[in-house]
């Protein structure tokens, strides 16, 4: 058609009329809410690289999740920092640890609020590695497994949710399934982070969650961040074993890895804004570089838009009350 027929502006004029045709629709009850609960503190320690995050005691922590139910946040991720840590992650599978403790006081103020959980080792482990340590160094997979497998079967029984394996060994899927399943908690549904890059953006969070690997790094068990391909195979593998919803982390640099699961899949998928994602926008805002609000809704629409049905983000408390 000649050009005076096709005008898209046409259907921006009018605001009501853009919210009416809009395409990607954030909603509070989609976003997901991380928390940091550590043994051994009296009150709320601000996190210096996360402006705004805290670690908080069990008291404050059940308060805190308190406050979001009220706001409108369905659902909380929980991360446990411990006072004992050891080389076999003892205390994240003792039934009177710091999360399973979380776990049971929540429930207990919220009993409808949705809890997640982290089940991985390096909170719990006094090397900071996601899986038990071997010969020279290496990290041993099936060993490892048993542990994962413990975990979340303790999780479940203090009440949790859902549990989310984001160690990255591979049949850790399976095994917690039927971990679960043995026990009788079928009903327990699995969000695996099956999609995670070994990605500088979680630097951060491995300051608030105290689990810095002591030496090396990740790059044996989390992703490879050049392969694309990879990442459907490392989907398909985790939805064959049992997972519920499917996990892809970091968030806004994987926006195409989000599209491509989503094309695969018909589980809900769900994407991790990482603390490096939110110390970004965060420290820019602080210093009058850029809009906050409008940065954190636009970061979020892009990640929706690119396929995430539910948003792990720092940013739930703050935005609520903006998609209401």
């Amino acid at each position: 058609m000649p050009f005076p027929f096709e005008r898209p502006r046409r259907l921006r004029e009018n605001p009501v009329l853009r919210g009416m045709i809009r395409e990607t629709v954030l909603r509070a009850d989609q976003l997901i809410a991380p928390l940091f609960v550590k043994e051994g503190i009296s009150s709320p320690q601000q996190i210096p690289s996360m402006p705004g995050i805290f670690q908080f005691p069990l008291k404050e922590l059940v308060d805190e999740a308190s406050q979001l139910w009220k706001k409108g946040i369905k659902a909380v991720l929980l991360f446990g920092i411990p006072v004992q840590k050891d080389k076999h992650a003892s205390s994240g599978l003792d039934k009177n640890g710091v999360l399973q403790n979380a776990i049971r006081a929540i429930k207990n103020k919220c009993p409808e609020l949705v809890v997640m959980t982290d089940v991985c080792l390096c909170e719990f482990t006094d090397h900071g590695h996601c899986g038990v340590v071997g010969e020279k160094n290496r990290i041993e997979n099936d060993p490892s497994l048993e542990l994962l497998a413990g975990m979340a079967l303790s999780h479940a029984q203090a009440g949790a949710d859902v549990v989310a394996p984001s160690d990255m060994m591979d049949g850790r899927v399976f095994k917690i399934r039927k971990s679960l399943d043995e026990n009788g908690f079928q009903n327990i549904p699995i969000m695996s982070y099956a999609v995670k890059y070994a990605s500088s953006f979680y630097g951060p969070f491995r300051v608030a969650a105290e689990s810095a690997p002591q030496f090396g790094d990740r790059k044996t068990y989390q992703m490879d961040g050049s392969n694309r391909r990879e990442a459907l195979r490392e989907a398909a593998l985790d939805e064959q074993e049992g997972a519920d919803i499917l996990m892809i982390k970091p968030a806004l640099p994987c926006l195409d890895i989000i599209a491509d699961v989503r094309r695969q899949t018909t589980l809900p998928i769900a994407a991790y804004q990482v603390s490096g994602e939110y110390a970004m926008i965060a420290t820019a805002a602080e210093k009058g570089f850029l809009d906050k609000q409008q940065a954190v809704l636009e970061s979020l629409t892009a990640i929706k838009r690119a396929g995430a049905d539910l948003i792990v983000t720092y940013f739930a408390k703050e935005i609520v009350d903006e998609l209401k």
